[in-house]
């Protein structure tokens, strides 16, 4: 039975939501779905935003039925409002934040490591598993919806940021069908999403507003990630396309630094009253002031806000303290912090700044969100002076919520390109359900025909070949990189890379190491780099793997080639061929046991 409506997930680091729409039709109208999660202990609420939280309850808890939902009896956690507020109260217990662990690729996010730092009393879960749980939140909830049209049999979208590379998108998709949604499943970049949901408000109207060589900055700024992409307006067959022709790198800087620095001012706030806060108390803050920020910076907010910090023993406070924090000072501190002003040739420090860094996660030690967007302006220029420059923005994510936000970076903007400063698109375009909204349109779009963005493969992508020499003790061989995958491949595509055959090790133990670079966009398939200069390639994960034999040989090396593919739904596969027999292996840019052998 074909699929009666097309689903877009808009998997957050803040919050999660789910869009959908009925297949066919001249025009697509996409809805939201409600979830019902739990806003207090035994009390569930229908809401449009799935926070995404995870409290994991102690034994006690547990067995009260406090977690109970529609659908499940005996629950341990909770996912949503309920663990959003606990995160504040109870931050060791309460997982915020997978979305960035899963992209984290210096920790393995198949291990139980959630809460970070939490005690040996917290049973503690992976990033792969808490991805999972929220995923399984809204698979029950449109169940609930729709009880006769299984999500498995439905089309399904689901959105990832363009940062990540395709270790992190394949965990993404492990995750997904962990959760029940089905196998062919596509996941998109969420500043396409993004502007898919632009276009959903524009109708026809694109046309007019967008010309032949605009290019379109999409700034997407969400909880964990700050995702640069950019997108070009070009003419084919008498008619206007759009084609993304650069993404930028995975920077972990966004709300949740806005939200640690909140804290770390708070917490001089705290120690003028004599309050010195132990680590817990920290962390716990840091959760207050993501609360905070939220409501001072919204549209209308206070002129104050009050955050409190709960006593944990009576040596340390011995009760709850509250200090007032101005919408004012919250305002110009975040804004001055993340957004600072600065000329379109300046780039990130690398200098280590002191903070709450025992949180674990690796943010970028520059904060200044302009500076790396010079960065990045630079990088995907015509020349090394010549920055690209954009002819419009579009704004998303929930940080640009705050209207102070995007006047800075519109005043950067202008002062880089005074002659032209880009435009703001302009739209009906809701930054808390565009990426849900907009990945329900592109499967509409997909299927019936209307405006898609074109691209390919966002990144190139290389695999480690060790070079051949006589051995030096001491050191090892130098390593070249291999382009296997070109920039802008496109899905549902093939190729066989052109080279000599190359040495496979199997039937022992082996390393492969795998690079990819988003700057890099004219190496074809079969280039190899000798030397490249720092931060031009990024190492995804690595892959250790015992590869089979083939049938009757007692060989450790086999000449190979390469064949790359990337499907329909954009999962990249690369397969060394035999060029002395039948064999095929299969490897794959992700964090497994055991690589899959055909």
């Amino acid at each position: 039975m074909p699929a009666k409506y097309i689903i877009g997930i808009d998997l957050g680091t803040t919050n999660s939501v789910l869009a959908y729409v009925a297949q066919g039709g001249e025009k697509p109208e996409v809805a939201l779905l409600p979830i019902p999660q739990l806003a207090a202990p035994a009390t569930v609420e229908s809401r449009d935003l799935l926070p995404s939280f995870l409290y994991l309850a102690p034994k006690n808890e547990a067995t009260s039925q406090a977690y109970d939902l529609p659908w499940a009896d005996g629950r341990e956690y909770a996912v949503g409002e309920l663990a959003r507020r606990q995160s504040a109260e109870l931050p060791d217990r309460t997982v915020s934040a997978a979305k960035s662990w899963l992209g984290h690729s210096r920790v393995d996010r198949h291990q139980a490591i959630l809460p970070w730092g939490a005690g040996d009393d917290v049973a503690k879960i992976s990033p792969i598993t808490a991805t999972r749980r929220y995923l399984e939140h809204l698979v029950a909830a449109w169940h609930q919806a729709f009880p006769n049209q299984p999500i498995a049999e439905q089309q399904v979208v689901l959105t990832v940021p363009a940062s990540f590379d395709a270790s992190a998108r394949e965990l993404t998709r492990e995750a997904a069908t962990l959760a029940g949604l089905p196998q062919d499943l596509v996941l998109l970049e969420e500043p396409q999403a993004a502007v898919y949901a632009w276009l959903t408000t524009m109708d026809d109207r694109w046309r007019k507003t967008l010309q032949v060589g605009d290019t379109l900055l999409v700034c997407d700024i969400g909880g964990g990630t700050t995702d640069l992409t950019l997108v070009g307006v070009a003419e084919e067959e008498g008619g206007l396309v759009l084609k993304r022709l650069a993404v930028g790198n995975h920077l972990l800087v966004g709300g949740d630094n806005m939200d640690l620095a909140l804290a770390h001012h708070v917490a001089g706030l705290f120690a003028k009253k004599g309050v010195i806060l132990n680590p817990w108390q920290s962390v716990a803050l840091w959760h207050s002031c993501r609360m905070a920020k939220e409501t001072l910076l919204s549209h209308e907010g206070p002129k104050k806000h009050p955050v409190s910090v709960l006593g944990r023993g009576s040596k340390l406070i011995g009760g709850t303290v509250t200090v007032d924090v101005p919408r004012d000072t919250t305002s110009d501190l975040l804004v001055d912090g993340f957004f600072p002003l600065c000329q379109v040739d300046h780039k990130p420090t690398r200098r280590r700044i002191s903070g709450f860094q025992e949180v674990g996660l690796p943010y970028e030690a520059d904060t200044g969100i302009t500076r790396h967007l010079a960065a990045f302006l630079q990088c995907h220029g015509s020349s090394e002076n010549e920055p690209a420059q954009p002819t419009h923005v579009l704004f998303n994510g929930g940080v640009f919520k705050a209207e102070a936000m995007r006047n800075r970076l519109l005043d950067v903007l202008k002062s880089w390109f005074p002659d032209a400063p880009p435009q703001t698109l302009g739209g009906t375009h809701d930054l808390d359900f565009a990426v849900a909204r907009g990945a329900a349109y592109y499967g509409w779009a997909k299927s019936s025909g209307g405006v898609r963005i074109r691209g390919g493969a966002a990144r190139s992508y290389y695999v480690g070949i060790e070079s051949a020499g006589l051995a030096i003790p001491g050191s090892p061989r130098p390593l070249r990189a291999m382009c296997v995958v070109p920039f802008g491949m496109e899905e549902g595509t093939e190729i066989d890379i052109p080279s000599e055959s190359i040495g496979l090790v199997v039937g022992q133990p082996a390393h492969f190491r795998f690079f990819s670079s988003s700057t890099r966009k004219n190496d074809q398939a079969g280039v190899r780099l000798q030397h490249w200069t720092d931060g031009e390639l990024s190492e995804t994960d690595s892959l250790e793997a015992t590869l089979p034999r083939e049938d009757a040989t007692e060989d450790n090396y086999v000449p190979v080639q390469f064949h790359t593919k990337i499907t329909e739904l954009g999962v990249l596969e690369l397969w060394c061929v035999s060029t002395r027999g039948s064999g095929r292996w299969k490897l794959e840019f992700s964090v497994r046991d055991d690589a899959e052998s055909a």
